[in-house]
């Protein structure tokens, strides 16, 4: 692929973000993109293209860690350019997606689509220990009742 070079005139698309276990999204806020070059490096990517009334975007985002390029993919939609990342580490949470700490401003978490994944595991797990308790507090309360002077309900 050719190299993408930054336009003169050129301004960066509002864009959100968010974690998984194995992958990142991001969402380019575009409406009717044309002309879409998008770049995925192992640590960077970079994204090109057109707004319907000609305004160049250029994005360039230098990721929180190392991400599989031949396992990312982008997909431009009537209204985002959807780009999914494959991570190198999975199970490891990004908490930014950016390398430098500092956020730009044109990026923002997605919170409608962000779940906090690392925490699941710790409630199941914990959900899992309760249970174990019960089940372990059942079995030191001796033999289970006969429950053979309960009433027949039979209909009569």
């Amino acid at each position: 692929m050719p190299k993408i070079t930054r336009p003169d005139d050129c301004q960066p698309a509002k864009a959100l973000w968010f974690d998984r276990k194995k992958y990142v999204t991001i969402n380019f806020m575009v409406q009717n993109s044309k002309d879409l070059q998008v770049d995925i490096q192992d640590d960077k990517m970079v994204l090109s293209c057109k707004t319907c009334d000609d305004t160049n975007i250029y994005n360039e985002i230098y990721f929180y860690d190392k991400v599989q390029k031949f396992d990312s993919r982008e997909r431009r939609y009537d209204r985002t350019i959807n780009v999914i990342l494959r991570k190198v580490k999975e199970n490891v949470a990004w908490p930014r997606l950016t390398k430098d700490p500092a956020k730009p401003s044109w990026l923002s978490v997605d919170f409608d689509n962000w779940r906090d994944w690392e925490q699941e595991e710790d409630e199941g797990a914990a959900e899992y220990e309760h249970y174990m308790d019960m089940l372990s507090d059942m079995s030191k309360k001796g033999e289970a009742p006969a429950m053979d002077d309960l009433d027949d309900l039979d209909d009569d």
